[in-house]
C-alpha cells in the first residue's frame, strides 16, 4: 500500500516510519493509538513493519458497520494469518467463507446447551486443587495460579486427558511451546520468521511444536478406538463423531489445528480475565461485598455481571486509553450493575470476545470458567489485596497484569462445601 495513503482512499494516520510505528505498538501500544486517534479520529491509518497498512475503527457505530459486514469482503482468517505457525492452516481462526462456516457449525455444539454442565465439576476441581496449594498469611501471585487452573481445565475438558502422566507430558510440551510466544519479542520473533526452520527461534518453536503434535496425534489415534466414544464428554470426542452436511468427520489435522486453537484461545485469555476479576474485586469491596452476599442467597445474576464488567473494563486483547483536563471526569468504573438493567451493553459494543459470524466459539465456555472460578474462591477463601493496583502490560497478544495480583489468604481455605 503506498505511503500516501490519502491518494488512495484511506483514511488518514501517523506519517512516521513503519518502524517508528512498529515500536509505537510495541513499546507503548495505548498511548501510541490514542494519540493518534485523537489527531485522526475514529477510523486512522496505520502502518508496521508487519502490514504496510492497515484500519483502525474506534467509534462504537462504525464497529458495528464492520462487525455485521459481509464476511467474503472482511476477511478475518486472512487477517488471523500470523497465528498460523501455532494453531494451524485449518483452525477455525485462519478460515474464510465457505470453509469457516462448515468448521464453525463442527465446533459449535459442544459449547452450547447442557453439554455445559459437564465441564463446570472439572472447572471446581482444578480450582479447589489451586486453593488448596495457597500459602496462608504470606503473599503470593493469582496469575501462575489462574494460568494452571485454565490449563488444567483445557487438558481435561477439551483434550479429555485424565490425571496421570500422559496429563503431565502434555502439559509440559504444550508450555514449552506457548511459553516462547507469550511475550512482545517472542510474538516478534514468530511473525517474522513465520515459524519456519532456518533461524534461531523458528527452529527451536518447529521443534517444540513437533513435540506437542507428536502427542496430539497420538491422542487422536487413540480416541477413535475409544469404545465408549459416544458417552464421552470432552470436547475432542465430540468434535471426533462430529459430521457437516456432507457426512464427512473431521480429518486428523483438522482435529490438530482446533484442539491448538483451542488451547490458545481459551487458555492465556481465560486465566489472565479470572486474575483481573480477583485484582478488581479485593480492590472494590463494596462490590466484592455485594457478590458474596448475591451468591450466598442463591442468585448468580450479579456474578455474570460481574464477568461481564471485568472484560469490559479490563479487555485481555484491546485497550483503550484517556487523559482528563480540568475538572474530574468518571467513567469506566468497576460498576457490573449496568449489565444487569433493560439497557446493558449489547454484543455489539462489548467485545471482549469480538462479534457477528467470527464471535468467539468458547465464549461461553469461558464465562462458564470465570463464574465457577471466582464463585469457589470467594466460598472457600478471604484474599486482600498486597500492593499496589494493577497496571496492565503487554504479554504476548494479551495485556496482563504487571505484578501477577498480588495477594495475602486471611485465613486457612475452607474445605469445598463449607
Amino acid at each position: 500500500m503506498p505511503a500516501n495513503s490519502a491518494a488512495v482512499g484511506m483514511p488518514p494516520g501517523p506519517p512516521l516510519p513503519r518502524w517508528m510505528q512498529t515500536l509505537g505498538f510495541i513499546l507503548a501500544p495505548v498511548p501510541f493509538i490514542d494519540a493518534a486517534r485523537r489527531r485522526y479520529g475514529d477510523v486512522v491509518t496505520f502502518r508496521s513493519l508487519f502490514d504496510p497498512g492497515f484500519v483502525m475503527v474506534f467509534d462504537s457505530l462504525l464497529v458495528k458497520d464492520v462487525l455485521r459486514g459481509s464476511p467474503e469482503q472482511l476477511r478475518a482468517g486472512e487477517a488471523n494469518a500470523p497465528l498460523g505457525p501455532v494453531v494451524g492452516e485449518r483452525s477455525v481462526l485462519l478460515l474464510d467463507g465457505a470453509e469457516h462456516m462448515r468448521q464453525r457449525k463442527l465446533l459449535l455444539p459442544p459449547f452450547h446447551g447442557q453439554r455445559m454442565r459437564a465441564y463446570e465439576e472439572v472447572m471446581l476441581t482444578a480450582a479447589d486443587r489451586a486453593i488448596d496449594s495457597w500459602p496462608v498469611a504470606a503473599e503470593f501471585t493469582l496469575m501462575g495460579s489462574m494460568q494452571s487452573v485454565a490449563l488444567e481445565v483445557i487438558l481435561r475438558a477439551v483434550f479429555g486427558v485424565g490425571e496421570g502422566q500422559r496429563e503431565e507430558d502434555l502439559k509440559r510440551r504444550l508450555r514449552e511451546m506457548i511459553e516462547p510466544i507469550a511475550n512482545r519479542l517472542g510474538v516478534i520473533m514468530l511473525v517474522l520468521s513465520g515459524g519456519r526452520r532456518g533461524s534461531g527461534a523458528g527452529e527451536r518453536f518447529a521443534e517444540q511444536r513437533r513435540r506437542v503434535d507428536e502427542m496430539l496425534y497420538a491422542e487422536i489415534e487413540r480416541r477413535r478406538a475409544e469404545p465408549d466414544l459416544a458417552e464421552r464428554e470432552d470436547v475432542l470426542s465430540m468434535l471426533v463423531l462430529a459430521r457437516d452436511e456432507g457426512g464427512s468427520p473431521m480429518t486428523d489435522s483438522e482435529l490438530r489445528d482446533e484442539l491448538l486453537t483451542l488451547l490458545v484461545a481459551g487458555h492465556e485469555t481465560t486465566a489472565t480475565g479470572l486474575a483481573w476479576a480477583f485484582e478488581l474485586l479485593i480492590r472494590n469491596p463494596g462490590v466484592l461485598e455485594k457478590l458474596r452476599g448475591e451468591l450466598a442467597a442463591g442468585d448468580d445474576a450479579y456474578l455474570g455481571a460481574v464477568v461481564k464488567e471485568t472484560l469490559r473494563i479490563r479487555p485481555v486483547i484491546s485497550g483503550i486509553g484517556r487523559v482528563v483536563r480540568g475538572e474530574p471526569f468518571e467513567v469506566g468504573e468497576f460498576r457490573p450493575e449496568r449489565f444487569l438493567g433493560d439497557d446493558a451493553p449489547d454484543t455489539y459494543t462489548w467485545l471482549p470476545f469480538g462479534g457477528g459470524t467470527r464471535r468467539c466459539i468458547g465464549a461461553s465456555f469461558a464465562e462458564l470458567e470465570m463464574r465457577t472460578v471466582i464463585r469457589r474462591v470467594l466460598e472457600r477463601t478471604d484474599l486482600e489485596p498486597a500492593g499496589k493496583p494493577e497496571r496492565a502490560v503487554r504479554r504476548g497478544i494479551t495485556f496482563v497484569p504487571k505484578r501477577g495480583v498480588r495477594v495475602m489468604q486471611r485465613g486457612a481455605a475452607r474445605p469445598p462445601g463449607a
